[in-house]
């Protein structure tokens, strides 16, 4: 019984060995990254977190594939669940796009924990410091000690100051 299915035993096994060094792999490349840029911690595991999410979706998808499932029926059967998820939760796709926001502000953005900004919101200006960048909103402190959780993706979208970086305050010129 097990002889029909050797190689694709096989091919599992090696598939999930591989899928732990690229695991470490992943979380190498971020640890890098941020510390190379400075970024805080807490961001950093989320970061791996969201990445390691990937990778077991992809990994997931070639044990299918190893098993006979066929990609043509498995896109079919994933566009037709990703349909009916995105009608039933449309909501749903603001807090996408503000974990893409997320994962952009932490990978290119040029404020960090720490710098104040200023948004350049007609109708509501805000400037404040930045406390935490999480994966769906950014947590402000104005200078009246108000606590504003803002959007990442309206970080992405409206214009913004840098007012003081964190090494300019840590860090005064004379």
């Amino acid at each position: 019984m097990l002889k029909e299915y050797y190689t694709e035993i096989i091919a599992t096994v090696i598939t999930l060995v591989l899928y732990i060094p690229c695991r470490k792999l992943i979380g190498y490349i971020i640890r890098s990254f941020s510390t190379k840029e400075q970024r805080k911690d807490s961001r950093v595991l989320l970061i791996i977190r969201l990445f390691n999410t990937l990778l077991s979706v992809i990994f997931l998808i070639l044990i299918l594939t190893i098993w006979g499932v066929q990609p043509e029926n498995f896109m079919v059967t994933l566009t037709s669940v990703f349909t009916v998820i995105g009608v039933a939760m449309f909501a749903q796709w603001s807090l996408l796009s503000n974990i893409t926001a997320g994962i952009l502000l932490f990978f290119s953005f040029p404020f960090r924990i720490g710098d104040t900004i200023r948004l350049q919101d007609k109708d509501f200006p805000i400037e404040a410091k930045i406390i935490d960048i999480k994966a769906f909103c950014t947590i402000l402190l104005t200078t009246e000690n108000e606590k504003i959780s803002y959007p990442n993706s309206l970080l992405l979208q409206k214009g913004i100051v840098i007012v003081n970086k964190k090494e300019d305050i840590d860090n005064p010129t004379i």
